[in-house]
C-alpha cells in the first residue's frame, strides 16, 4: 500500500491555521452590536477598528510571504497566532475605542494576516506541483470553514455571556494551534528529504535576505505591467464586497430589520458551508479553464446578487434570502484560485509574493468599505447605498478580469500562455 505523501499532512496542517485565521478575523462582525450598546460607540468607530484589521489583514501579507521565504512558515506563523491570542486576550479589559483599535485592529490584523492567503499561496508552491489548484482551493475554503465554526458559537457567547466570552475563546483557539504549526508543519519537503508531490527532483532553496526588500522589489517590477492593477484593482473590489460589507455588516444589517444576530451570524456560517463546496470546485476549475473566464463569470454573477440584496432582507430568514446565502456562498472567494493561478503564469517565481501584494488591495478595499458601509449606516439610518454601490463595483471587476493577459515570467524569460 502506497504511503500518504508528507505534503497533505503539511496541508493539513496548514487548513487549521487558515480555519482559525478567518474565525478570528471575522469575530468583529459579531462585536459591533455587543459594543455600540455597551460603550455607545457609532458603528464608524467600531468599523474603522474593523477596517484597520481588514487593512494590515492585506499589508502585511506581501511581507509575510517575504519573511515566509527568509524564515520560514513554521516560524512566521506561530508568532502570528501569538499576536492573535495577545490582541484577542487583551480587549475583554478595554475601556476607549482606542484600544479596540490598538489590540483587534493592530495585532488581530497584523497576526491573521501573515497566515491568511498568502500563506495558502507560499505552501501550495514548495509543496505541490500535482493538484496545485484543488490544494489552493481547498486550503482557500478553510476561510469559509473558520466562518462556519466560529460565528455562530462566537455570536451565542456575545448574547448569552457577552462579548468578553467571544474575544477569550479567539484568544484560546489561537493558542491551542500553536503546539500543531510548531511540530507538524514543515518549511519545504527538502528539509526532510522529500520532493513536492508531483516533482520529479528536489529544488535547491537558498533564503533569501532581506525580506522587505524584496517584497517591495517584487511590488516595483509587477506594478510596471497593466496586467497587475487588473488583478489587484478586481480583488480590491472583491475585497470590498465580502469582508468589508458583507462580512462586517451583514449581521448588524438584518438586526436593523429585526432579525435575531444568532440567526444572521447562522446565515453568515451558512455562507461558509456552500464557500467551501465552491472554493473547491473554483480550485478544480482553475487547473482546466482559462482563470480569466472564471474570474469574469464570478464577479458579475456576485455583483448582480448584491443589486438585489437590499430587497431581501426581514425579520426572519426567507426563501428568497436563503437562496441569495447558497448563491453568494458558493462564489465567496471562488476568485481566489482563479488570481492565485494568474498571479502564479504571469509573475513565474516571485507568483506568491505577487498574490500578496493583490491580497492586500483586496484588504484595503474592504478596509475602505467596512468604514463608509458604517458611516453611511450612521447618516443615512441603512446600508442600501452601500449594497447597490458594491454590486456596481463587482461588475466593473468582471470587464477589467475580461482584459487579462497571461504571461509566465521565469529565469527572465515572458512566454505568452493565453490571450
Amino acid at each position: 500500500m502506497k504511503s500518504l505523501h508528507r505534503a497533505w499532512i503539511v496541508a493539513a496542517v496548514a487548513f487549521v491555521a487558515i480555519i482559525g485565521a478567518a474565525g478570528f478575523r471575522a469575530t468583529p462582525g459579531v462585536l459591533i452590536t455587543p459594543l455600540e450598546d455597551e460603550f455607545g460607540w457609532t458603528r464608524g468607530t467600531i468599523s474603522l477598528a474593523v477596517s484597520i484589521n481588514l487593512m494590515l489583514y492585506g499589508l502585511c501579507a506581501p511581507f509575510a510571504a517575504a519573511l515566509m521565504d527568509r524564515f520560514g512558515m513554521r516560524r512566521v506563523v506561530a508568532c502570528a497566532l501569538l499576536l492573535v491570542a495577545t490582541g484577542s486576550g487583551l480587549t475583554v479589559f478595554m475601556t476607549a475605542s482606542w484600544q479596540l483599535i490598538a489590540l483587534w485592529g493592530v495585532l488581530v490584523g497584523l497576526g491573521t494576516g501573515s497566515m491568511a492567503l498568502v500563506f495558502a499561496a507560499t505552501l501550495t508552491d514548495r509543496w505541490f506541483v500535482r493538484h496545485r489548484g484543488l490544494v489552493t482551493g481547498v486550503l482557500t475554503a478553510g476561510g469559509a470553514t473558520g466562518q462556519l465554526i466560529f460565528l455562530p458559537v462566537l455570536a451565542h457567547l456575545a448574547e448569552m455571556q457577552g462579548w468578553r466570552w467571544a474575544s477569550v475563546t479567539v484568544a484560546g483557539a489561537a493558542l491551542a494551534v500553536v503546539p500543531l504549526v510548531l511540530f507538524l508543519l514543515r518549511d519545504t519537503p527538502e528539509e526532510i528529504g522529500l520532493t513536492a508531490l508531483g516533482a520529479t527532483e528536489p529544488v535547491v532553496r537558498t533564503p533569501a535576505k532581506g525580506a522587505a526588500a524584496r517584497a517591495v522589489r517584487v511590488l516595483r517590477d509587477a506594478a510596471r505591467t497593466r496586467h497587475f492593477w487588473y488583478l489587484a484593482v478586481g480583488f480590491a473590489i472583491c475585497g470590498a464586497s465580502t469582508n468589508g460589507l458583507v462580512g462586517t455588516h451583514f449581521i448588524p444589517a438584518a438586526h436593523d430589520h429585526g432579525m435575531p444576530e444568532t440567526t444572521a451570524a447562522s446565515l453568515l456560517a451558512v455562507i461558509g458551508v456552500f464557500d467551501i463546496a465552491g472554493t473547491v470546485f473554483s480550485g478544480w476549475l482553475s487547473d482546466r479553464v482559462d482563470p480569466r473566464l472564471l474570474l469574469v463569470v464570478y464577479y458579475a454573477l456576485r455583483g448582480l446578487s448584491l443589486l438585489v440584496l437590499p430587497r431581501l432582507f426581514a425579520a426572519t430568514a426567507e426563501p428568497s434570502m436563503l437562496v441569495f446565502i447558497v448563491f453568494y456562498g458558493l462564489d465567496w472567494v471562488a476568485t481566489v484560485p482563479p488570481t492565485v493561478a494568474l498571479c502564479r503564469r504571469i509573475f513565474g517565481a516571485d507568483g506568491a509574493v505577487v498574490f500578496g501584494w493583490v491580497f492586500a488591495s483586496h484588504q484595503v478595499g474592504a478596509a475602505v468599505v467596512a468604514t463608509v458601509a458604517g458611516v453611511t449606516r450612521d447618516h443615512l439610518g441603512n446600508y442600501d447605498l452601500a449594497w447597490y454601490g458594491a454590486g456596481v463595483l463587482c461588475l466593473l471587476a468582471a470587464l477589467m478580469s475580461s482584459r487579462i493577459v497571461t504571461r509566465v515570467r521565469d529565469r527572465g524569460e515572458a512566454a505568452i500562455l493565453v490571450g
